[in-house]
């Protein structure tokens, strides 16, 4: 893969060929090529955050109060970006963050993705929402690292499947979102009456589960649940007929679809999870136990006593709370009151190179890819987001050798300042 000058190099020799890259560079340039492919419900669900979308615009206006002093006369040529998260090496300071329902962007879905991260190296984030089961993706991802990220279900028994799934398909760590314990007021989605799940996808880690067809199986879950009894039109019940594993007559026959979507609904997330059931989780398996979704720094400093392994500073991209704080302003308070060893990773508002390197500096050990790797897939497939990651990487490259970083640790606060009327104000 190249990066850096040898990237550089080749987007612009190209240009002499008439060739211009596959995806846009510019984030908002990708968002409305992907706005133009994608249909409008689709495109909207990856879009959308919790009521008036402030928690997404949070994220962004945190990155703008920070600028990046770099020093002079430094002599660094090509930075090392390498990094070392629990005994496994990443060639690049950031990973594929775990987004649902892939296949809204891209018909193969997570599996085009793993391509994707076959051919960068980069970590995977298996969604508990995939489009495709984490046993498909670990076949095409055995020489390489990967991660689960888990829904905590009311099934502890349904848990203790994925988890145990998890181990058998080589993950090398296990992520809990802690923030998805009921689902965000998504304007978007409102307006357009419209939830993937409903209609049979982003549930392939659940009808691939033996726990989850015995649950499916042994409630009362024979039709789409909805409290006004509507009834799904003909042209929604064909989608979810073709949406679930099997063929199209088995399913009519079964009654599969309809019985897996009303159990999902009814099982799939637990408003009542609490520090009792990370407890339980953190003794059932003997991977590194990540919680996503952290904040405030009593949670972050009770993680830490409770055995986890790493913690993700995350506001799900604003999807979840309204108005809710920035990933990057919780960051830095929340990395003063941790052990300077203890793995702390962001996501939320990542959108360049400059963006992850003034993630790092304030304290990030690894950041967390989502909607820009998205649009990519649904431009260009795995090739999109490969060309992504090159741009990414590239951009983080070069302005670390503009700051004299020889390799990430090198990234230090004291090269980020806070913007206040042009003046220059070093962290505090």
């Amino acid at each position: 893969m190249e990066i850096g000058r040898d990237w550089l190099k080749t987007i612009f020799t190209g240009g002499l060929a008439g060739k211009k890259p596959i995806i846009p560079i510019d984030f908002e340039l990708l968002q409305l090529e992907a706005a133009k492919k994608l249909n409008k419900k689709a495109f909207n669900y990856i879009l959308t955050g919790a009521g008036t979308n402030q928690g997404v615009l949070n994220n962004r206006e945190a990155f703008k109060k920070y600028g990046i002093a770099p020093p002079m006369l430094q002599g660094c040529d090509k930075p090392k970006l390498e990094i070392q998260i629990f005994g496994n090496t990443f060639p690049l300071p950031f990973y594929f963050s775990p987004i649902g329902v892939l296949e809204l962007a891209h018909p193969e879905a997570d599996l085009e993705l793993a391509r994707a991260a076959i051919n960068t190296g980069i970590t995977m984030v298996y969604s508990n929402q995939a489009s495709k089961s984490m046993e498909a993706c670990s076949k095409l991802l055995v020489n390489s690292n990967h991660w689960f990220q888990l829904y905590f279900s009311k099934s502890r028994e349904l848990v203790e499947s994925f988890v145990s799934r998890a181990e058998n398909s080589a993950c090398s760590a296990i992520v809990l979102t802690l923030d998805t314990t009921t689902l965000g007021w998504r304007t978007l989605d409102l307006e357009n009456a419209y939830l993937p799940f409903i209609y049979g996808k982003g549930i392939a880690q659940y009808t691939s589960d033996p726990v989850f067809t015995k649950l499916m199986n042994s409630g009362n879950y024979q039709d789409i649940p909805n409290s006004t009894q509507h009834k799904p039109g003909m042209f929604a019940t064909i989608e979810i007929l073709k949406s679930y594993p099997g063929s199209f007559i088995n399913n009519i026959k079964t009654r599969n679809p309809a019985k897996a979507i009303r159990c999902f609904l009814d099982i799939y997330s637990n408003p009542h999870l609490n520090w009792n059931d990370i407890i339980w989780l953190r003794k059932i398996t003997k991977l590194p136990l990540i919680l996503k979704g952290i904040l405030r720094e009593d949670d972050a400093r009770k993680a830490l006593d409770h055995g986890i392994d790493g913690i993700v500073v995350s506001n799900h991209g604003g999807r979840q709370i309204d108005h809710v704080v920035s990933s990057l302003d919780a960051l830095w308070q929340i990395k003063k009151t941790l052990p300077p060893e203890y793995p702390v990773f962001l996501d939320s508002g990542i959108r360049s190179g400059t963006d992850v390197f003034i993630a790092l500096a304030l304290g990030a050990n690894a950041v967390g890819l989502g909607r820009p790797y998205v649009y990519a897939l649904a431009l260009k497939g795995h090739l999109g987001v490969e060309t992504l990651v090159q741009n990414i990487a590239t951009e983080l490259m070069i302005t670390m050798s503009l700051c004299g970083c020889k390799s990430i640790d090198d990234i230090k606060p004291d090269l980020i300042c806070k913007n206040k009327f042009i003046s220059q104000t070093h962290l505090e």
